[in-house]
Order: C-alpha cells, then structure tokens, then sequence
C-alpha cells in the first residue's frame, strides 16, 4: 500500500502568495492603470501584444484571488440545496442570475434547466465553449461537511456544485477584461448528466443552432492533489458496460448464478484489486495514473455487485465490465460467451445482451497538447501531468458535445490527504478542497484568454 506523505511530498507546491480582498482589489486597479497607457501601441507592436497579454494574465491571477471568497459562498449554497438531474429550477435561477449580473447575454430552458450563458469580447477573435455539469445524487448518507445538504435523500457527491462555480468564476474573471477579449466564449451549463440525459436533451433542443464554437472544454474534480491538471490526448475513461445474461429459471438457478459470477471474476485482469481501485494509488509517482510504468492499462475490470432478477420465469443476471480498449473488451466478451454454451447450462441459457452505462470523452489531440503547454508555461512543470493510465469505471456526457465540437475534458485535484479531504466522486465521504475553485478559475480562464487570440 502507498504512503500518502510519499506523493502528497512529490505533488508538493511552491507557497503562493495569499491577497486579502482589499489588497486584491487595489493590485487589480494598479495593473489596469498601469496597462492603460499603452493600449494605441499595443494595437500596433507584435511585442507590445504579449506585453498587454502578460498583463492581463496578471490581472486574471488577481481577480481569481478577489472572487474566491464569494465563490466559495456561492458553491456552498449550491451545495446546500442540490437538485436531481431533470429538478435542477433553483440552480439554473441561481446560475442564470450570476451571470447577468456579469453582464452576460443568457438563455435558458435549454434541453430541460440548461442555461447557456454568452461573453462578447470587445475584439473580434474565435469561439470557445466551456460546459459545467450542475445536476446533483440521490444518497441517504450523511453530509461530511458543516454546510451539509438541506435536501433530504439529495447530495452534491460527484462535485457539480464546484464545476458550476469554477465556471462562473471563469465567466466573471474573462467578463473583467472584456474589454481586452477576443472573440467569444460560451458558458454551458448542463442538467443531468448523472443520468445521462442532458448533453443529449441540449443538443436535441437546438444548442448548436444557438452557438457555434469552434472548441469545447469542461473539468471533473478528482482524487489527484489540489493544485494539479490532468488529462490525455484520446479515451481518459475506460469502456464500460452493462452486460445481461438470461437462463430458464428452475432448480439450478443458484448454482447458474455462482457458476455466473464465477466466470465474469475469472475475466477480470487486474492482479491485485486492494491496490487497483485504492483511490489513494492514482496519483503515485511510480504506479499512478500519471506514471509511464501506470498499472492502469491494458485491463478488463468487473465492477462488483450483481443484479439478479425473476422476470417471468427467466433468471436475468446483470453486472458491469469495463476495458482500456474496444479489442480488450470484445475478447473479453467472446470469451465470456464461449464459456456460457460450453457450460452444462448451456441448455438453460436464453441469450446476452450488451449496452453501453455512459459516454466516453475523447480528446482531440491537438486541443489536449496545446492545453498542456499553455499550463505548463503559465503555471509551472508541476501543474499540469499527463495521465498515462485510464481510469475505470466512469464516463461522462460531455462526450456528446465532443462529437459535435473538438474539445478537451480535464481531471482537476481537489485532495488533500493530509486534511482527509478527498474527492473520490460518488463516495459517502466525498468532499472537496474548496482551493481547488481558485486553482480551476486562474488556470482555465488563461487558458481560454490564450486559445481566443487567433493563431
């Protein structure tokens, strides 16, 4: 098992500088004034464009710093009022209410309580698009935070109220030096993705009749270390299925079930699973995630728990499989089949149906490599880390708006072992480190700054 103070040391940052509202808000003032002077020639002098840039990349640093405070505010109102996927009236109000206060052109009642909002830059420039998940989980499990849930049976354990509140703080801080902006950015913010519903519903309803970006990006907080980016070119989630198996119900019925389970354990190929699916081991620097020598690839993985049901006579046995890769998983499957009609059940058995959970988000890898750099440059070498590894059992809708749209989807530490803070989505114990909105704000409003300007 892997010491956390082993890669919580390795994942360690420099110490920031931390500003009071009032100290931010005069630095903020004093970079403008500063900048002001020189607006006639930075229209004019290549060099004087990256002086301008510089500055309000500095400006973005503040601002973020500023808002961090109200944005904590806000997610934790969020928080405190979750609403299920297809319910989501008040967080839409809330969110659509924000963001004309910016400023913003704002639609809503996109595909059910999906609100878009829209930031005209001063300059004429490309168009990008940011989504925020903002749909919360039915869990009966107690809050682990002071600002618990006020919604009975209701929680926000997979951390859209963060990635709405991230998205929001991108939109004020870009919305700050509108006048400076090129080009547009679009703030899309999704109902129900935890059922799989909602890309699917805003796109059905016209989104990309109403917009048109020419690239997309979105976040998912992680169990990685506040303070770091991760992500891959290609598949950051690992196929995953559901797979049904029908028997003739009679008096082996037991017997076919552990006969069953039996088979489906012997398809998994992951050596030693107290480690594999320790959320503690994804970010270790030797057999992490974002490790060359990463334990997570090549592997078909079978989720536990099975679903076994008497529909009509028949026994209906339904588990989860997942793979790093379409060939794994269709070898697993052959294999799977085979093993069924050579049993002495074969003559019991009815049929195997296969259906996909969730989406996959690919990402382009182009967008994926610039991202990277733009970070890394920005923010320093311990930033941003590529993901060798994939991750198991997850997936995500925003995957739909990447077939439309090239696009990047990014893993967002918000950890700290140290505090037992961690963001293990769908956990009982999940939480966040509220840090992680300052870090996702700055981070992800330079990157967009940078990917408006024309190439």
């Amino acid at each position: 098992m892997v010491e956390i103070a082993r890669y919580n040391t390795w994942f360690k940052k420099n110490p920031q500088i931390k500003f009071s509202n009032v100290v931010s808000s005069f630095y903020l003032c004093c970079i403008l004034l500063a900048w002001w002077p020189y607006e006639q020639a930075i229209a004019q002098d290549g060099q004087s464009d990256d002086f301008a840039q510089s500055a309000v990349k500095v400006a973005i640093n503040a601002r973020s710093a500023q808002i961090f405070d109200s944005l904590v505010a806000f997610r934790r109102d969020l928080h405190q009022h979750p609403e299920l996927g297809g319910n989501e009236m008040r967080t839409a109000s809330k969110i659509a209410e924000y963001l004309l206060g910016l400023g913003l052109e704002v639609k809503t009642g996109i595909g059910g309580y999906g609100v878009v909002g829209i930031l005209h830059g001063a300059k004429k420039g490309r168009k990008l698009a940011w989504r925020a998940d903002i749909d919360a989980l039915a869990s009966d499990h107690p809050d682990v935070v002071d600002f618990e849930s006020t919604v009975p049976g209701v929680r926000h354990i997979c951390g859209h109220d963060v990635h709405a509140t991230i998205a929001l703080g991108i939109a004020d801080v870009l919305a700050s030096q509108k006048e400076q902006l090129q080009g547009t950015v679009y703030f899309i913010f999704q109902p129900s993705e935890e059922n799989v519903r909602g890309a699917k519903a805003m796109i059905a309803d016209g989104l990309f009749e109403d917009i048109s970006p020419e690239e997309i990006y979105a976040l998912h907080v992680s169990p990685y270390p506040e303070g770091i980016v991760v992500s891959k070119a290609g598949r950051i989630f690992a196929d995953f299925d559901e797979i049904e198996m029908v028997f003739t119900k009679g008096k082996d019925s037991l017997e076919i079930i552990d006969f069953v389970k039996e088979t489906l354990n012997g398809l998994e190929t992951i050596e030693n699973p107290e480690i594999f699916y320790d959320p503690m081991n994804f970010a270790d620097p030797e057999i992490g995630l974002v490790s060359p020598n990463t334990i997570y690839k090549d592997y078909v993985s079978v989720h536990s728990g099975y679903y076994i049901r008497d529909r009509d006579g028949e026994l209906a046995i339904s588990a989860n499989i997942g793979s790093t890769d379409d060939a794994l998983l269709k070898k697993a499957k052959k294999r799977l089949e085979k093993e069924i009609k050579h049993s002495k059940y074969s003559n019991s058995f009815l049929g195997i149906t296969y259906s996909d959970v969730t989406y996959h988000p690919e990402n382009d890898s182009g967008l994926t490599e610039t991202a990277a750099r733009s970070i890394t440059e920005n923010f320093g070498g311990d930033t941003y880390f590529e993901q060798y590894g994939i991750v198991s059992g997850a997936g995500d809708d925003f995957a739909l708006f990447q077939e439309k749209v090239p696009g990047v989807y990014f893993l967002l530490g918000a950890s700290d072992y140290e505090k037992d803070i961690i963001a293990e989505t769908h956990s009982p114990h999940f939480q966040v480190d509220e840090n992680c909105i300052k870090t996702g704000t700055k981070i992800f409003s330079t990157l967009l700054l940078e990917r408006l300007v024309p190439n």
